[in-house]
């Protein structure tokens, strides 16, 4: 009987701990200086690119894995290298992401930053998109964000929108946060720097025939040829959360027809819902986050 006894006295010990024990704490939310110091290298990128690299964001595990996809696939991009993945079980937004293989690669180099990106969209969708009008605007003051042949800057009911001047075309932008924001503002919260990409080439902005001296900040890799109707994601910028526009992309559709098969339709026109099954059993930072997903079926569409 003392076997037994013990046990149970051990056992009675592990449930009064745990009761004793204080719950988990809630992650405090990241501050405005974290929120700008992120957001930094990809803020002034065309609104549907944006959109769609913040829900990837939320998945790292598949960013990683469509990264290493990407460099055994070096000659693949656009619309070529997105019908190539059609049949791979990654969310939609990753899926997209192959068509422009240097932002991959970033988001796979700063695989931190990419997980610190999503788990701030999922706690704090509100915040992030303001924290994206504020650096638009400074990059405006600064004389940095102007439409030209590429892009297409708009007000939309006060807040500064950006989209590809042609919605087959997509340039993708790299830039300098330490530039084109004028003077960086938090001394101890840097904005986070990519190096130069590779075939960048800056160019001036009001006289694109001259080459830009360094200090524009601004460069300009090849066009990146995609469908009409490629990007799903956007903005509700008065609502302040991103949304799905349409599912008519090739690698949307057969998504969306498998989600409906099986009753999971979270992908459809409206406010962009993250789906759990695909973050591969990855933690999130904030508890009440992962309670609020931990009742989704956690396998990931097919």
């Amino acid at each position: 009987m003392k076997p037994v006894r013990r046990l149970f006295a051990a056992l009675l010990a592990l449930v009064l701990a745990l009761a004793a024990a204080p719950a988990r704490p809630r992650e405090q939310p990241y501050s405005q200086a974290e929120l700008d110091q992120m957001l930094a290298p990809i803020a002034l990128y065309p609104d549907p690119l944006l959109s769609q690299i913040l829900m990837a964001s939320t998945y790292p595990i598949e960013v990683v894995e469509a990264a290493r996809w990407s460099r055994a696939h070096p000659n693949l991009r656009g619309d070529d290298a997105v019908r190539a993945v059609e049949d791979r079980d990654w969310d939609p937004s990753v899926k997209s992401l192959v068509a422009f293989p240097q932002i991959l690669a970033r988001m796979d180099e700063h695989i931190e930053w990419t997980r610190r990106l999503g788990d701030a969209f999922l706690t704090q969708e509100p915040h992030v998109m303001d924290t994206v009008q504020q650096l638009r605007r400074k990059a405006r003051a600064a004389g940095n964000l102007v439409s030209d042949e590429r892009v297409r800057i708009a007000d939309e009911g006060g807040a500064i929108a950006i989209a590809p001047a042609s919605p087959q075309v997509v340039y993708v932008p790299y830039y300098d946060p330490w530039v084109v924001y004028g003077p960086w503002w938090w001394p101890a919260y840097a904005p986070v720097y990519w190096a130069p990409w590779p075939g960048y080439v800056v160019v001036h902005r009001h006289y694109p025939w001259r080459p830009a001296p360094a200090a524009a900040g601004f460069a300009w890799g090849p066009a990146i040829v995609v469908s009409i109707g490629f990007f799903f994601g956007d903005f509700d910028w008065r609502e302040r959360h991103a949304r799905i526009v349409h599912v008519n992309s090739y690698y949307v559709q057969k998504t969306v027809f498998v989600q409906r098969e099986t009753t999971r339709t979270r992908f459809a026109p409206g406010r962009w819902e993250h789906n759990p099954g695909h973050s591969r059993g990855v933690a999130y930072r904030d508890a009440a986050v992962g309670q609020r997903f931990a009742a989704a079926d956690p396998s990931p569409a097919q």
